[in-house]
């Protein structure tokens, strides 16, 4: 069974940073031969795409966090990260991290963590 365990959430005053981590309980070529993806879901609404990670693909960031946040991975530690910088209240909601298909679109997605909270205050 493949787990996708979130942590480094918590919270902050806008304008600081936080790294989010998502560590793979895989073998090392889980991260590396698929879409990585980060979602949110803030208190009262729709969970919404964050940012994806893939071999030989361009790196995507919702308008929203362009600029602010940045996606990587580290596929010796079998790790997935978001750095946030720039926080605002609005990026408040507990962060999702995501496994897609191998071989399919980012937005097929096959895992899913169970999240870390980011409450930011203005």
């Amino acid at each position: 069974q493949v787990q996708l365990v979130e942590s480094g959430g918590g919270s902050v005053q806008a304008g600081g940073s936080l790294k989010l981590s998502c560590v793979v309980s895989s073998d090392l070529k889980f991260l590396s031969s698929r879409c990585m993806n980060w979602f949110r879901q803030p208190p009262g609404k729709e969970r919404e795409w964050v940012a994806s990670i893939d071999s030989g693909r361009p790196i995507l960031y919702a308008d929203s966090v362009k600029g602010r946040f940045a996606i990587s991975r580290d596929n010796a530690k079998k790790t997935l990260y978001l750095k946030m910088d720039s926080l605002k209240p609005d990026d408040t909601a507990m962060y999702y991290c995501a496994a897609s298909r191998v071989g399919g679109d980012c937005s097929n997605v096959d895992y899913w963590g169970q999240g870390t909270q980011v409450t930011v205050s203005s």
